[in-house]
């Protein structure tokens, strides 16, 4: 009969199974802002959720995203959104009512 396995405390909503608790590589910085190898703008919000703003086919864009660890390199994960400056502007302008709508929820 196998061994009991312990139960896993993670509280990520993530489908990708076991997630390494260990930090990241010196790629990014752990709290504030910094900058990748590839000079794109890169925050932190928590583990290896990262928000970057990046350009790809001549667009900018604010890219939310999960990041996994391959071969010691952090790269994008399929988890994730890109909003276009716009959608950006528009989500940054809801952020009071949002906020509100937490408050009132919890």
């Amino acid at each position: 009969m196998p061994k009991n396995k312990k139960e896993s405390s993670s509280s990520s909503d993530s489908d990708e199974g076991v997630i390494d608790k260990d930090p990241p590589p010196h790629k990014k910085a752990k709290t504030g802002s910094a900058r990748t190898d590839d000079k794109e703008p890169t925050w932190v919000l928590q583990g290896k959720k990262l928000v970057k703003v990046r350009e790809f086919k001549g667009k900018v864009y604010v890219d939310i995203r999960e990041f996994y660890e391959k071969n010691g390199e952090l790269l994008p994960g399929k988890k994730g959104i890109s909003l276009t400056p716009e959608q950006w502007r528009k989500l940054v302008s809801l952020s009071d009512e949002i906020n509100e709508s937490i408050s009132s929820s919890c």
